[in-house]
């Protein structure tokens, strides 16, 4: 049996949901969820502060809920913009990093979120980690491997795993690579499948590549659109978009038929994020890309659009309507998890 959770994201240790991580449980609970992932523990309890952890903890096991936490980010390149991991590490990022570890171990959080870059609001290409021109991508990457050795030690004393998310920077196949030069043990994959299509990866081959190293979820849904300059990925809740989530949790449920699995939520906007199939120094930043797989995400766009002309789909208009933070979220959530819950039982074989 899967038992669902969602990703929360929090500030100064509080979510949009509740004003404290305990109470966040509590919301969580009443909306049906098996569990929570916490994106990032220091921005859950900013000072690390062991009672509020630990009473965070029981919170979860008594309610019966499973717990998955988020650490920092991995890039070496982006991490000055978590000042905080460093404070926590007197000044080393790495400590920082090390800490954060211990505590998961010591609370039997065995796996872990981590990223290599995050989404910034600078126009086109530089919106994105990869297209820095200050270093290369390929530099970033071998950064980021050589700080997760770094890290290794500390990973395995306590049994904890690292998993990176399918983010909109980087591709199946770099994540994969950097499995395969860490271990197993050290990092697995984070899937969110909604980011693929940022990368020009469709998501059956991709997800394809990637399930089996795959030990946490963001799941949401997707929609792609012809925009101005490109192609436009709009988030959507599960079973709403162009995903095929029967072929899908197949795939990621084969080897591992009962695994946790988390949705990632949204409220305020659909997170518009463009991929360029036409811009030569786009592509060639994509030294792994599948023609046949960008031309058949290029397909999905144009049928999108023609359907939102019709009358049978969302309009760009509407897509980019900005709606209520909380309740935009809560709406995504709810209809996320009745629709997993729903494919998720069909799977299941029925005894008399």
């Amino acid at each position: 049996m899967n038992r669902v959770g969602a990703d929360v994201k929090f500030t100064e240790g509080a979510s949009v949901l509740a004003p404290t991580p305990v109470a966040t449980l509590e919301v969580l609970q009443e909306l049906g969820f098996d569990g929570i992932l916490v994106r990032t523990m220091d921005e859950a309890f900013p000072d690390l502060d062991p009672l509020r952890i630990s009473e965070f903890g029981h919170a979860a096991d008594a309610a019966g809920m499973f717990v998955q936490m988020g650490l920092g980010k991995i890039n070496p390149y982006m991490t000055a913009e978590l000042p905080r991991v460093r404070v926590l590490g007197g000044g080393s990022y790495l400590a920082g990093m090390e800490r954060l570890i211990r505590i998961c171990g010591a609370h039997g959080w065995q796996e872990a979120w981590t990223a290599t870059g995050g989404y910034k609001k600078y126009p086109g290409l530089f919106a994105f980690e990869r297209f820095r021109t200050d270093v290369d991508w390929k530099d970033q990457l071998q950064a980021t491997a050589r700080l997760v050795a770094l890290l290794a030690p500390t990973l395995r004393a306590n049994g904890v795993r690292l998993n990176i998310e399918t983010h909109e920077e980087i591709t199946t196949f770099e994540i994969l690579r950097l499995v395969e030069e860490a271990g197993s043990d050290v990092l697995g994959v984070c899937l969110d499948p909604a980011n693929l299509l940022v990368r020009g990866e469709l998501v059956a081959p991709a997800v394809g590549r990637v399930a089996s190293a795959t030990h946490m979820t963001h799941l949401r849904d997707a929609i792609v659109m012809p925009v101005e300059d490109g192609l436009g990925r709009f988030l959507a809740p599960l079973g709403d978009g162009i995903i095929n989530w029967r072929e899908l949790l197949e795939e990621l449920l084969a080897d591992r038929p009962d695994m946790h699995l988390t949705i990632e939520g949204i409220g305020g906007s659909r997170a518009e994020m463009a991929l360029f199939p036409d811009d030569s120094v786009w592509r060639a930043g994509h030294p792994d890309l599948v023609d046949a797989e960008l031309e058949e995400i290029v397909r999905l766009a144009q049928r999108q659009s023609q359907q939102a002309a019709s009358g049978k789909a969302p309009t760009l208009a509407e897509l980019r309507r900005p709606e209520d933070r909380r309740e935009g979220l809560i709406s995504f959530l709810q209809t996320s998890l009745h629709n997993l819950r729903e494919i998720l039982a069909e799977r299941r074989p029925t005894h008399p």
